[in-house]
């Protein structure tokens, strides 16, 4: 049985990502957004190690919203590994769902 409190929309999307790092840097890096839903988003590809609890700023197109680290699941590298994001309250929504969902479905019958 799923818990998750909002349906979820498995894709590869590129995101900008800025705020500071685990070594009290700021940055600013391209990573993919993957597992996407209305109350967050699972990125990977990010370079930077950060910590649990850090907010970040995602941007998808002309959209930006601020997310709150709350899983860092890094296997030996970036690549591997998997951040899981939850939206603060109040964000503006950054990606439409309904639009992610149609395509998903798109792609997986093309």
């Amino acid at each position: 049985m799923d818990r998750r409190r909002h349906p979820r929309v498995s894709m590869q999307l590129p995101v900008k990502v800025w705020g500071v790092d685990a070594k009290s840097l700021p940055f600013s890096e391209l990573a993919t957004a993957i597992n996407i839903s209305e109350g967050g988003l699972v990125l990977q590809r990010l370079r930077r190690q950060v910590r649990l609890g850090t907010v970040l700023e995602i941007q998808y197109g002309h959209e930006q919203a601020q997310f709150k680290v709350v899983r860092l699941d890094r296997v030996g590298n970036p690549e591997q590994g998997s951040i899981g994001l939850e939206k603060l309250a109040a964000q503006p929504t950054l990606m439409d769902l309904s639009l992610l969902q149609g395509r998903a479905a798109a792609a997986a019958h093309a």
